[in-house]
């Protein structure tokens, strides 16, 4: 009778070994997953025999009941976090468990570039793979009071490059933008020169905006600036056509003619409107922001594009009337008034 115990008790242990044997020859045992990788989306709700099910269906994973016993048995089947996973090839069921509770999904890059406006990035944004478009326009009121008590959004996004996963809305990036921004204005606004004739931060934002948008050479940013600044502290209007170009909105068709520099109703018209335009014309980047605060010394009063990308700058209109003639009047054909990349 004993004899016949200890045999039971010795093959139910036998029986024991070599099941842990196979569970852990199965828990360390490559998925069938493809040479390339394979996403996994997590939905909010699914369970772990919801996920298990899906990837059986697929033939990549064996035995989807084994995954879901264990991942009772460790706790990992309640931490599962939402969001689209990568399953590179060689994952095992314990990596896998792992990595659906380490939250690392899938990351999207979107690029915002210095320079262009609200209505460019929001459109940019919008046809980013995985975007959840919610935001109607530029105006929407969601990002007006994102940057309220400004009365317009625009300008209020610093040029980056965002990270977001799948699902993630048009309105949470532009939010992280704009934080980023904030940020960004918050610190150059510190370091800003004295008896600048801005009387807030705001202020600043706009004149970099245009500085942004007159130039792409990184080198000529603060003589830009000082250009600007010392205008406006002589009481002489900016005469800079991107901002009336900003203010022409649709209607502007790629010809800046005289009509448009003439008509006062546009309010972004600095060749009739002294001092600056109601608000920025475009995302300006981290330099333009410093060289609006911080424009370079010189007594230029004005300047006029090369045809190389780049400006020359006088001090006199006379100067300025000799730069114009031979560089605007005498155009090259391979003339261009910016540089060939941002």
């Amino acid at each position: 009778m004993l004899r016949n115990v200890a045999m039971a008790v010795l093959l139910l242990l036998i029986a024991v070994v070599a099941g842990a044997m196979l569970l852990r020859e199965w828990w360390e045992r490559p998925l069938l997953v493809p040479a390339e990788g394979l996403i996994l989306q997590v939905e909010p709700g699914d369970s772990l025999n919801r996920l298990s099910r899906r990837l059986a269906e697929t033939a990549v994973l064996e035995h989807a009941r084994l995954l879901n016993i264990m991942g009772r048995f460790l706790g990992a089947d309640s931490r599962i976090r939402r969001g689209e996973y990568h399953l590179p090839q060689g994952i095992t069921p314990e990596t896998l468990l792992l990595l659906l509770q380490s939250g690392k999904t899938v990351r999207y890059l979107v690029t915002l570039p210095e320079g262009i406006t609200l209505r460019e990035a929001l459109e940019l944004i919008q046809s980013s793979e995985g975007v959840k478009s919610i935001l109607t326009g530029p105006d929407d009121p969601s990002l007006l009071s994102l940057v309220a008590p400004a009365a317009s959004p625009e300008g209020y996004f610093l040029p980056e490059t965002y990270q977001y996963e799948r699902g993630d809305s048009d309105l949470k990036l532009l939010s992280e933008a704009h934080r980023m921004m904030d940020e960004a204005l918050a610190e150059v606004w510190q370091q800003r020169q004295t008896e600048l004739p801005y009387s807030e931060a705001y202020e600043a934002l706009i004149m970099a905006s245009i500085i942004e948008k007159e130039t792409g050479l990184a080198q000529e940013r603060p003589t830009i600036g000082g250009v600007f600044v010392r205008r406006l502290e002589r009481g002489m209007r900016l005469q800079t056509d991107p901002t009336v170009i900003y203010g022409l909105g649709d209607t502007f068709q790629g010809n800046l003619q005289r009509k448009h520099l003439i008509d006062p109703s546009n309010v972004y018209n600095s060749y009739r409107h002294h001092g600056l335009p109601p608000g920025p014309i475009a995302l300006p980047g981290r330099a333009a922001l410093m060289a609006a605060v911080n424009p370079a010394p010189g007594d230029a009063l004005y300047f006029v594009a090369r045809g190389d990308g780049s400006h020359a700058f006088s001090a006199t209109l006379k100067e300025h009337e000799a730069a114009v003639r031979r560089f605007q009047l005498s155009r090259r054909s391979n003339y261009r008034s910016a540089p060939e990349s941002r």
